[in-house]
């Protein structure tokens, strides 16, 4: 069987809105495509069904970015595990936004490593649990290249560093997601160089007495985001059993 095709786009850093707002179009554009193929299908000959027509075939993208600093919370998230008000976040120079995903509160800022699937699973398998813990394992894959043994906790979706060993658990990688009609968007958040004392305003992920790291805490230096980069891209091609192509991006994101 062919390997899916991914168009990889790096989007550096980027306003939090203007990644939503692309990511929605990527999404939006595949759902059509798929309800012109359903549409379709009952008056195609059986030789020539519409879902072979190359202008109906989804595509798969993964976006990387980084964003200004940025709140945000998912669509079952408790605003209280924010703890700073308009004013605090206003002062801090922190954007807010409630979001469409899964998950609760968190952060994103520089020094994270945000990637943005957006996937037909339908191409791949229809497992919202799988798809999850294959996310979470394109991270532990990166930080055993590191020496790190990243893990898994029991019902915390996400990657974590000793999560068995009480007071010492702590989160490296935060994941939430949406999906349509087996279309994925949103994804994870991997702390590379990411300056951790953003985590001091919120409860991460609405998990109380747990910590927040990153790659340049464990390590003890600060790491090349591009060297990082390239481990999460050759990682995920292996996990998704894929082949991430570039493809010119002609569309121009003003801040």
């Amino acid at each position: 069987m062919d390997k899916q095709k991914i168009i990889f786009r790096d989007l550096g850093l980027l306003d939090y809105q203007l990644a939503w707002d692309y990511q929605e179009q990527l999404l939006q554009e595949n759902v059509r495509k798929k309800s012109l193929v359903y549409s379709q299908e009952s008056g195609v000959k059986e030789n020539e069904p519409a879902a072979t027509d190359p202008d109906l075939q989804t595509q798969h993208f993964l976006l990387f970015t980084e964003h200004p600093p940025v709140y945000t919370l998912g669509k079952s998230g408790n605003e209280k595990n924010i703890l700073l008000d308009d004013a605090g976040l206003l002062e801090k120079k922190i954007q807010f936004f409630n979001t469409n995903r899964g998950g609760d509160i968190t952060f994103h800022g520089p020094g994270q490593i945000v990637g943005y699937p957006i996937l037909d699973l339908e191409k791949f398998y229809t497992d919202i649990g799988r798809y999850l813990r294959n996310l979470e394992e394109v991270i532990i894959l990166t930080l055993a290249e590191y020496g790190i043994k990243g893990d898994r906790s029991p019902g915390e979706t996400g990657v974590w560093i000793d999560p068995g060993v009480a007071g010492r658990e702590r989160k490296i990688c935060a994941i939430g997601v949406r999906c349509s009609r087996w279309i994925t968007m949103h994804g994870f958040a991997f702390n590379v160089n990411t300056d951790l004392s953003y985590f001091n305003h919120i409860i991460p992920c609405g998990i109380v007495n747990k910590q927040v790291t990153s790659l340049e805490k464990e390590l003890g230096h600060g790491l090349n985001a591009g060297e990082v980069k390239e481990k999460v891209k050759k990682n995920f091609e292996q996990v998704f059993e894929a082949v991430l192509t570039r493809v010119a991006d002609q569309k121009s994101f003003s801040k």
